[in-house]
């Protein structure tokens, strides 16, 4: 999630991967792929900037995971 600021200055944090488009004329308008829409205080590049760090710190958490593995066993048919 990353965390946004409404014109109203409270703040609340939106899941990046369902923001369809980011509008910026004048205020950033952030669309959902459900069509609600978000007014925001954050510019259009500080927006794409928290995503990208977003999606950054997912990569890296899951590259220091553990890797396991599982043993596939066939069904018995």
């Amino acid at each position: 999630m990353i965390v946004v600021t409404r014109l109203n200055d409270s703040q609340f944090a939106v899941n990046p991967d369902l923001i369809e488009r980011i509008h910026a004329s004048p205020d950033t308008t952030l669309v959902m792929v459900d069509g609600a829409k978000y007014i925001v205080t954050e510019s259009m590049a500080e927006v794409i900037e928290k995503i990208a760090a977003y999606r950054a710190q997912v990569l890296s958490l899951a590259r220091d995971l553990p890797v396991t593995v599982h043993p596939i066993h066939p069904r018995n048919t």
